[in-house]
This record gives C-alpha cells, sequence and structure tokens, in this order.
C-alpha cells in the first residue's frame, strides 16, 4: 500500500516530465517561424512591392449626454422621523390705519461763506507805562511766482516802576523785507532788515547798598542797539543739491561796539541703495570788538570761525524709524591763534508702540555753538559791552521719552535728558563801584550794580519735561507743562540764573466773531551774586537768592466787522512786580487796548 509521500513523488514526476514535453515543443515551433520569417524577409527586400491604403471616413469622438438618475433613495432607518402633513388656513382681520407719511425733503448743505483774504494788516494798542504797540504787514505778489512781504513791528514804553530811580522805559522797531521767486525745480529768496533797540541799565542796589542822590544824577543808564542783516536761502528739487542759507549780520551798540556775523549753510542728498544720504555743511564766522574790558580800558577784541560736516541716513520701516548720522566740527579762534577738532553724535529713534497712542523716541546729539554779542543782547538786554566771547560745545545731549494720546483729544510728551556742556554761558551780576575810598573799578553807567557779565563753565544738566495738551472741543484747547532741572558746576559756586523749575499753562478759544487766550507761567528760584571791593566776605562773594516768580496773562478779540476788529491784552495780572532778574523789577498789571484793520494794498 502505496503511503501519502509516495503519491506526492509519483504526481510530481509526471508533472516534470509534462513540462519539459510542452517546452521542447515550444522551442522547435519557435525556431521554425523564425527560420520562416527571415526567408520571407529575404524575397520582400528582393521584391518590394507598393500598397493603396484608401481612408474611407475619419474617426470622430462624441460625448454622450449623462442622465441623473431620478430617483430617491429610500430610508428604512429606525431615526429617520416621518413628515407629517400640516393644513392650515389664513385668518384676516381688517385693521384701520390713520398714518399718513409725510413727503420726504432733500436737506440741502449749508455751503459757508467764502472768508475774503486781504494782502496786508494794521494793528495799534495803547496801555499803561505810556505803551504803544504797532504791528504792519503786507504782501504783494507780482505774478503766481514772485512776491514780496514788508513787516514793521513797534513796541515801545516810558517806563514808571515804583521805586526805580533812573529811567526804565524801552523801546523796540524792527523793518523786515523778504522776497521770494517759486518755479518748478527751484525756489529762493532774500531778506534784509534794521532793528533799533534802546533799554535803560535802570537795576541799581538797593537797601544797604544803595548810591546817594549825588552818585545816582551822574549816571547816564541808557543803552542802544542797532542791527543791519541781509540774507538768502534757496530750495531744489530733483538735484543733488537741495538747498541751503547764508546771511550776514551787522551789530553794535551806543558804547563803539561792533560785531559782524556771517554764516553759510549748503545741503546736499545723495541715493545710497533704498535710502537717501543727508549732508550738511556749516560754516559760522563770529568776530568783533569792545571799546574796553570791564576791569581795565584796554580793547576787547575776539574772532572765531568754525566748519562743520554732518552726514546722515534715516531708516523708516511701518513703526520705526531711525536717523544715524555724525558731526565734525574744526574751530579756530583767529584773534588767540587756537584751534580745536570736535566730533559729536547725530542719532534719534522713535518706535510706534501703539499707533498714534505711545510713540517711545530717543537719541543722542551734540554740536558747537557759536555764541555773540547780539544773541546775549537779545536774551537779556542789560548785559555789559565788556564780553569774553567763545563758543559753547555741548559734549553730548541723551534723551528718551514717550509722546502720543492718552485719549483722542488728550496728548501727551514725557522726556528726560541728560546734558553735558563745556563753555555753556552763565548771565552773573558784574562787580560795582561802592564809593571813593574803595576805588574806581569801572566809571561808566554800567559799572554800579546794574549790569551783568557773562562767565562760562562746564555744566551737566539733568532734567525731566513733562507736557499735556487738551482738545476740549473744536474751539477750545488747553496744554500745561513743567521741568525740572539739577544743575552741576565745574567751577563756578552756582549755576547763575538758572532756574530749577519752571511751567506754564495756556488755553485759547475761538468761536464766532470772538477768541480769547490765557498764559500763565512759572520760574522757580535762582542764584546770583553781589560782587564788590567792600563787600567781599572771606568766603568771596555774597550769593543772594531770587525768589520765583508766578505770572499769568489774557487776551480777548472781537470781530466788529470783516475787516476791523478790537482786541485787549492783559499782562502780570497778578501785578507783583517780581525781580526777573537780581535788582531789576518788572512792571506791574499792565493792560493794552487797541484795534485791528485788514486791507487790500
Amino acid at each position: 500500500m502505496q503511503t501519502i509521500q509516495q503519491k506526492k513523488d509519483i504526481l510530481t514526476s509526471r508533472y516534470t516530465m509534462r513540462t519539459n514535453l510542452l517546452l521542447s515543443t515550444l522551442f522547435v515551433l519557435t525556431g521554425s517561424f523564425a527560420v520562416w520569417a527571415q526567408e520571407k524577409d529575404k524575397k520582400e527586400e528582393e521584391n518590394i512591392g507598393t500598397e493603396v491604403v484608401n481612408v474611407v471616413k475619419p474617426y470622430t469622438p462624441t460625448i454622450s449626454d449623462a442622465n441623473k438618475i431620478q430617483e430617491t433613495p429610500q430610508l428604512n432607518d429606525s431615526i429617520t422621523t416621518a413628515k407629517k402633513a400640516i393644513n392650515y388656513t389664513i385668518f384676516s382681520v381688517p385693521v384701520a390705519s390713520t398714518f399718513t407719511p409725510a413727503k420726504g425733503k432733500a436737506s440741502g448743505l449749508q455751503k459757508a461763506a467764502k472768508e475774503r483774504l486781504y494782502n496786508s494788516y494794521l494793528s495799534l494798542g495803547l496801555g499803561n507805562y505810556n505803551t504803544a504797540k504797532l504791528d504792519f504787514y503786507t504782501s504783494h505778489d507780482f505774478s503766481r511766482d514772485e512776491s514780496l512781504d514788508v513787516i514793521l513791528n513797534h513796541h515801545s514804553s516810558q517806563g514808571g516802576i515804583d521805586d526805580v530811580v533812573l529811567d526804565d522805559k524801552f523801546f523796540n522797531t524792527s523793518l523786515e523785507a523778504y522776497y521770494r521767486q517759486r518755479d518748478r525745480y527751484m525756489s529762493w529768496g532774500v531778506n534784509g532788515g534794521f532793528k533799533h533797540q534802546i533799554y535803560n541799565w535802570y537795576g541799581l542796589p538797593q537797601g544797604e547798598y544803595a548810591y546817594d542822590a549825588d552818585e545816582i544824577s551822574g549816571i547816564d543808564e541808557k543803552q542802544s542797539y542797532y542791527t543791519g542783516f541781509v540774507g538768502a536761502n534757496m530750495d531744489f528739487v530733483d538735484s543733488f543739491f537741495t538747498g541751503g542759507e547764508v546771511y550776514y549780520r551787522r551789530f553794535w551798540d551806543g558804547f563803539s561796539s561792533g560785531e559782524n556775523r556771517a554764516v553759510l549753510k549748503p545741503q546736499f542728498e545723495f541715493p545710497v541703495g533704498d535710502e537717501l544720504l543727508s549732508l550738511d555743511l556749516d560754516v559760522d564766522y563770529v568776530g568783533g570788538s569792545f571799546e574796553r574790558h570791564y576791569e581795565n580800558t584796554d580793547e576787547l577784541k575776539y574772532s572765531n570761525v568754525f566748519g562743520g560736516i554732518t552726514p546722515s541716513i534715516q531708516i523708516l520701516s511701518d513703526k520705526l524709524a531711525i536717523n544715524l548720522g555724525a558731526s565734525a566740527y574744526y574751530n579756530q579762534d583767529i584773534e588767540n591763534s587756537e584751534g580745536n577738532f570736535y566730533i559729536y553724535p547725530q542719532v534719534d529713534a522713535s518706535y510706534s508702540v501703539v499707533e498714534e497712542y505711545v510713540i517711545a523716541y530717543g537719541g543722542i546729539k551734540g554740536g558747537l555753538k557759536q555764541n555773540s554779542y547780539y544773541d546775549y543782547a537779545q536774551e537779556n538786554p542789560y548785559v555789559s559791552p565788556t564780553i569774553n566771547m567763545m563758543p559753547t560745545d555741548q559734549k553730548y545731549n541723551g534723551f528718551a521719552g514717550l509722546r502720543g494720546k492718552f485719549l483722542p483729544t488728550v496728548g501727551y510728551n514725557i522726556k528726560g535728558s541728560y546734558i553735558k556742556e563745556n563753555n555753556k554761558y552763565l548771565y552773573r551780576s558784574n562787580s560795582f563801584n561802592t564809593g571813593v575810598d574803595s576805588g574806581i573799578i569801572n566809571g561808566e553807567s554800567y559799572a554800579f550794580g546794574n549790569s551783568f557779565e557773562v562767565v562760562y563753565d562746564d555744566v551737566t544738566t539733568i532734567s525731566v519735561f513733562g507736557e499735556i495738551n487738551v482738545d476740549v472741543t473744536r474751539n477750545l484747547t488747553l496744554g500745561v507743562n513743567g521741568e525740572f532741572s539739577d544743575y552741576s558746576t565745574d567751577e563756578e559756586v552756582e549755576a547763575w540764573n538758572l532756574p530749577t523749575i519752571k511751567g506754564s499753562f495756556f488755553g485759547s478759544f475761538s468761536k464766532g466773531k470772538w477768541s480769547a487766550g490765557v498764559n500763565a507761567f512759572y520760574v522757580g528760584e535762582r542764584k546770583d551774586y553781589i560782587n564788590s571791593p567792600n563787600l567781599l566776605t572771606s568766603e568771596g562773594p555774597l550769593v543772594v537768592d531770587l525768589d520765583g516768580f508766578f505770572d499769568v496773562n489774557a487776551n480777548i478779540g472781537y470781530d466788529i466787522t470783516e475787516q476791523w476788529s478790537a482786541f485787549i491784552k492783559a499782562n502780570n495780572i497778578t501785578g507783583t512786580q517780581y525781580d526777573r532778574l537780581v535788582n531789576y523789577p518788572v512792571q506791574g498789571f499792565q493792560i493794552l487796548a487797541g484795534a485791528s484793520y485788514k486791507f487790500d494794498l
């Protein structure tokens, strides 16, 4: 009896024999076909005939329409809910209505009357202390691109401050003309003018330092200032030279002092990649002379010129703006044959933290400032004509702050600063004569404790400033600001006549024919000193404290007609005759009333 394994071997042997037989047969047939094909190919090569192919009809494919199966699937699940038939009827009830809509009427916009513009303006006001104020302005257009402006200003007072024994009147008149021309690629202008000012050194010491009547009668306290200037400016479009300015000024006084000032400031701009490189040049000369020194009769001369270059580039993005630059200056003291080279940073940036509401800003800058007799006399007309002149070297001014809005109508600005200045100018009371026994230092009318000298020192200033502006309505705006400063001096005992606290409040109102404004400011305590041969102590000159003062000013105006208007101005409303400078009280309550007239000339 055969086993299962033996049966498997027999079946495998038979399968192998059948497979070999089929493969042998297939091989023989394949070889025969290959021989026949080769013979046929040889015959065709020997006799190649022609053959005609007739195309009965070209192939034209068609697209059949698709038919959508019109069949709704049957849902047999237990979840589906059968639709319930709803039968309803409409029950109409008539309702009486007495409403009759009114016909609409288009409301037109009231077009504001176009205000007529006049090319000339004249204002005249008179007040107590025999005060007179005159302002005149006219503008004439020669053509669409040419115009000439003329400005005349006058402000004077005959004085009358209580307890002042010398003449305390002042006089200030200026005349200026400006011609400008504009075209497509360039605009330019020239200007010139003259100014005449009269002040009096009326601030004599009081109390135990007061002079007697005979000494006072010999004092001629008048000082006169004269200024003449010419200048020009230009601006170019689509040019590497973008513009600049140049001017010359001559300044002299009633004590044979004279000063010349010339300034040239061209500006250039060059493309650098996607940004623009700005290049500002600055050439500044000042030179002059005084008839004498304060302590002796030798002539005092000064002459100083510097040149500077400031390249800068501005980088802007959606929220960030950066100005990168630096300044290089060379200063030459011509009178003393001394020269110095200075480099200053010119970097500032701002970043919009919250658009319009929070903007952070900061930077560090510096510069060389040209000081002049003209600038000193405009800021403090009671300086003596015996000033040493030198420029101020502001090493750096680092600042950082936030500005923006608390609300859409409430703006703010907060800033902190750290400033380092070399040769910063300070006003200090001059030494003065105290009698024949002490010896006469200077016999001029400004040498009786009634004038100021300019001293220079290296000063470091740390300050914090804050300001808030409020647009209460479209017609009313208010604002307040304040600043605290701390000064550190190198050689001087104090930072003379610089207040540690300053603040102001201001507001303006305008509606219809009425307008009004108010301005109140506070200046904190300052320090000066008394220096005289008979008053020197073992510790040096006597330091005096000047009290802080609060000054309130207001004005109101009314348009009587299109051309005529009236105004009233009140200054120092509190009436306090505070000392702005040592021994120099101001006028008390002042009121000025007048009218203005607009016309074509």
